[in-house]
């Protein structure tokens, strides 16, 4: 793979990356309830679910998913779900994420394995990962030459440019923490950011599948 070749990936990744999206949304709630090196570990769950999202898409996953309405719809569903149940928990809640002191404020530290599970989950319930993945590798990878290391540098490149995006938009939702110091800003913080993960996931369910 040439220099060139890899930088215009790179720059196709950032641009993704740095688009708000369910693992960003994930990263800014969890810095302000768990703390930013807590944060990174969802972030680190979101990272293993790329890995076997692209390792998925590499492996004919996402042809079938472009092939089969029913696959597609499975996962649509699947993502979706998760998403809302996400937001719903969210919306519900009347606890201040941005407390500088979660435990004091009541807030419950998830454990380690939880947090990277929440980051698996997100990463590996999102249709459209799959489908990103199996229409932008083909475009970058040259098939006579070996496609194993060009498929490890292209995953590992996005999936460095995810964890920099996590944790570039975490430091910022710290730095705002201030500004949500009365219950009345918390409340539509809380409901804010949960109505925006249900709306990521009926816009999964509004997804039309390739095969349809």
């Amino acid at each position: 793979m040439s220099f060139s070749t890899w930088l215009l990936f790179l720059g196709v990744s950032l641009l993704t990356t740095l688009s708000p999206g369910p693992g960003v949304l994930l990263a800014v709630s969890n810095s302000v309830s768990q703390g930013l090196m807590r944060t990174m570990l969802s972030s680190l769950g979101n990272a293993l679910g790329i890995v076997l999202v692209s390792s998925a898409a590499m492996a004919g996953l996402g042809a079938a998913m472009a092939a089969s309405a029913l696959l597609f719809a499975g996962m649509k569903l699947a993502g979706a779900g998760y998403l809302i149940y996400l937001g719903i928990k969210q919306w519900r809640s009347l606890g201040n994420v941005f407390a500088t002191a979660p435990r004091s404020s009541g807030l419950v530290q998830r454990s380690a394995p939880s947090l990277l599970m929440q980051g698996l989950l997100v990463a590996l319930t999102n249709p459209k990962s799959i489908l990103f993945f199996t229409a932008l590798f083909p475009q970058f990878i040259h098939t006579e030459l070996p496609v194993l290391p060009q498929f490890m540098l292209l995953t590992a490149t996005f999936v460095a440019c995810a964890l920099l995006s996590h944790a570039l938009y975490a430091s910022l939702a710290r730095h705002v923490g201030g500004f949500f110091s009365t219950r009345r800003r918390v409340v539509w913080f809380n409901r804010g950011s949960g109505g925006a993960f249900v709306f990521l996931g009926l816009s999964l369910v509004r997804l039309h599948s390739p095969a349809a």
